[in-house]
C-alpha cells in the first residue's frame, strides 16, 4: 500500500520559509490520515478522501480557499478515475458545495458520469450535498485587489491498496481571474488518469497539461512497458517544447512511486507506511 499527494505549487505570494514550512506540516498530517484510511479502504474510497482533506484547508486552491474567477464566482472542478475499472467521473465548473471530489465519487456508477455548471449542482443537490460557500477572505481580498498571485495549482492524490488497485483524484479552485466557462485539466484524462498498470495526477497550468496530455501520456506509455522514470522524462520533454508549466504524480502496479516538476516547485508529499517523503 502507497500513497502519493499534491498541493499545487508555489505562487509568488509563497515564497517564504514560514509558509514552506506551513504547507509541508500540513501535508505531513493528510498523508498519514490518508494512509491510515487506506488500511481498510480501497485505493478509489481513499484517493477521494485524501483529495477531500486537502479541498478543506485553505492553503490549498481547492474546495475551501479557491480561485475567484473574473466576474467574481468560484466555480470548481474535480474527477476520480478507478485503475481497475477505467471509469472516471467527474464535475466541471461546480458552485457552492463544499468537496467536488465527493460529487465527482458519486458520478462514479451513473451512466452520465462528467457533468458541468448547473447540472453539476442540481446533481450535487438531488444527492444530498449541502450549499456550502468556499470563498475565503485571502481570496476576496486578492480579487478586489486584481491580485493573481495563486492560481498554477490543484490537489490530487495516487493510491495503490492492498489488493494492488490503482486510483487517481484530482481537485481544482481554478486559476483565479479566468474567463467564466474554462474548463481546466483536472476533470480531463489530460490531468487525470488511472488503469491497472499506472495513475497519473497533475498540477500547474491546465492548457498546458491538455495540450500535452500529460496524464494519459504517461500512463500509456507505462502501460506499454516503459518505465515509470523513462515515461515522465518522455512526456515532460515534450512539455518543454510548449514551454508548458505542469507538475505529476504517479504510482505504478508495481509501487513505484515518481514525481517531476517543469518548474520548482511542486508541493507534494508520499508515505508508504514506513517512509514519509515531503518537498524540501
Amino acid at each position: 500500500m502507497k500513497i502519493i499527494i499534491h498541493g499545487g505549487f508555489f505562487s509568488e505570494s509563497d515564497q517564504s520559509h514560514e509558509m514552506k514550512i506551513t504547507k509541508q506540516n500540513a501535508l505531513k498530517i493528510i498523508i498519514q490520515q490518508s494512509f491510515e484510511y487506506l488500511q481498510s479502504h480501497s485505493a478509489f474510497e481513499t484517493a477521494a478522501y485524501a483529495v477531500s482533506l486537502l479541498e478543506d484547508d485553505p492553503l490549498f486552491n481547492a474546495g475551501i480557499g479557491s480561485q475567484i474567477q473574473s466576474d467574481g464566482i468560484i466555480r470548481m472542478s474535480a474527477a476520480i478515475m478507478d485503475g481497475a475499472s477505467q471509469k472516471m467521473s467527474g464535475v466541471i465548473n461546480i458552485q457552492n458545495v463544499k468537496n467536488p471530489i465527493f460529487v465527482a465519487k458519486e458520478l462514479i456508477n451513473e451512466d452520465d458520469r462528467v457533468l458541468g455548471g448547473k447540472g453539476a449542482k442540481d446533481y450535487a443537490s438531488e444527492h444530498g450535498f449541502e450549499d456550502f460557500s468556499t470563498e475565503i477572505p485571502q481570496r476576496r481580498n486578492e480579487y478586489e485587489n486584481k491580485s493573481k498571485n495563486g492560481g498554477k495549482g490543484t490537489v490530487g492524490c495516487v493510491a495503490l491498496d492492498h489488493e494492488g488497485k490503482l486510483a487517481v483524484a484530482t481537485s481544482t479552485g481554478g486559476k483565479g481571474f479566468e474567463i467564466p466557462g474554462r474548463i481546466s485539466d483536472s476533470a480531463t484524462v489530460a490531468g487525470n488518469y488511472a488503469n491497472s498498470i499506472c495513475a497519473v495526477s497533475c498540477t500547474g497550468v491546465g492548457e498546458d497539461i491538455v495540450s500535452n496530455a500529460t496524464a494519459t501520456k504517461i500512463v500509456t506509455r507505462v502501460t506499454d512497458g516503459i518505465n515509470l522514470k523513462d515515461a515522465f522524462e518522455k512526456t515532460f520533454n515534450e512539455l518543454k517544447m510548449i514551454d508548458g508549466f505542469a507538475g505529476a504524480i504517479a504510482i505504478d502496479k508495481e509501487g513505484n512511486i515518481f514525481h517531476q516538476d517543469s518548474y520548482p516547485t511542486m508541493v507534494y508529499a508520499s508515505f508508504d507506511g514506513h517512509t514519509l517523503q515531503v518537498f524540501d
